[in-house]
């Protein structure tokens, strides 16, 4: 583990700690963390049949952005940002599918915007975990239009000299550093993928508006930690390990100093189901949620995943806020919703 995550890490401990005794010291009770932004643009004809509309996204990709950050034009935003020659990685969600993943028109409207502001089609990459997912979900026939690349984690395999270490045995499986290894240490260490420490110099993070029956969404946070290291099954069978390891996975510095800004997918909210797409549990919302801040737009998500889920009379659940309590306090976001500013634009449709 890199010193970056060793501090956060004791950051936690320590605020953990001193919570347990009574509370923080009232110079942190006073000085609150600055607010968040989210920025969440609706347009009525987002998608027609569920299925996204190209022109309609990259409207409401250039809205968002320019408000997000306000600017002219996304190009001003993109440039602002970072060099025309960093090398960009869009992580996205494919394991769902095109219908519940992260749906790969919001993708190429944030691709082509890059390239519109002057960056080479081959310094943009977009990854997941599997090859498999990414081709399956149309990230492949995307790839072929714009001449982006697409990777997969699983292809290039783990930087064996970067790793996020946790004191709980995994059981390891082919493709991991460690995989058929023994003696004493074997197991307790999360490799980073090589495609992060070699390739990617800065990321952003585009995710569905989905549920994730832990955890309650399979936002930002899960998404960029989970999909990022390998020996990732200890933290998958166990709730409170889950909630302590991905904000501590996302604070490592190839994460979290890395994150430009992350956007929510929520042209169709699914409030049940988790990585199978099922669309009777579904809701059309046309909506994207851009924000700097991962730990805001995924409590806002899951605040309005609940909403969804009641409407539903679906089978209520307890609440969880460890996951973004953590996160917090590693310094990685806002978690209080009264803390978090929401800029509503409603893009007419065409006359």
């Amino acid at each position: 583990m890199n010193r970056c995550g060793w501090v956060r890490r004791c950051a936690l401990a320590v605020a953990v700690a001193v919570a347990g005794l009574g509370g923080l010291p009232a110079a942190a009770a006073t000085s609150p963390p600055a607010p968040s932004r989210v920025v969440m643009v609706h347009h009525p004809e987002a998608t027609r049949h569920l299925q996204p509309q190209p022109e309609v996204m990259q409207r409401m990709v250039e809205e968002g952005l320019r408000r997000c950050f306000g600017r002219a034009d996304s190009g001003e935003v993109w440039r602002s940002l970072m060099p025309t020659q960093t090398v960009v990685g869009i992580k996205v969600y494919a394991l769902p599918g095109k219908l519940s993943g992260t749906r790969p028109e919001v993708v190429a409207a944030l691709a082509r915007s890059l390239i519109q502001a002057g960056w080479e089609p081959k310094r943009v990459i977009i990854w997941d975990k599997s090859r498999e997912a990414l081709w399956r979900a149309g990230y492949g026939e995307l790839a072929a239009t714009l001449g982006v690349r697409v990777e997969a984690v699983s292809e290039g395999g783990y930087d064996p000299e970067v790793a996020y270490e946790r004191p709980v045995l995994g059981n390891l499986v082919y493709g991991d550093v460690e995989f058929g290894r023994e003696g004493p240490g074997v197991g307790r260490r999360s490799h980073v993928a090589r495609l992060i420490t070699q390739k990617i110099q800065r990321h952003m993070v585009v995710t569905p508006l989905l549920n994730h029956n832990q955890v309650e969404i399979t936002g930002h946070l899960y998404s960029l930690a989970l999909g990022g290291v390998d020996n990732v099954q200890r933290f998958e069978a166990n709730a409170t390990q889950l909630m302590e390891a991905v904000p501590e996975i996302v604070a490592l510095e190839c994460f979290a100093d890395r994150l430009l800004f992350c956007v929510t997918d929520a042209l169709i909210a699914q409030y049940e189901g988790q990585q199978r797409s099922l669309l009777h549990y579904s809701v059309v919302l046309n909506e994207l949620w851009f924000s700097r801040d991962p730990v805001a737009l995924d409590v806002l998500g899951r605040d309005r995943l609940q909403r969804l889920r009641d409407a539903a009379r679906a089978v209520p659940r307890k609440i969880q806020n460890e996951l973004f309590s953590n996160a917090a306090l590693l310094e990685l976001g806002v978690a209080d919703v009264s803390r978090i500013k929401i800029e509503r634009v409603n893009l007419p449709a065409e006359p």
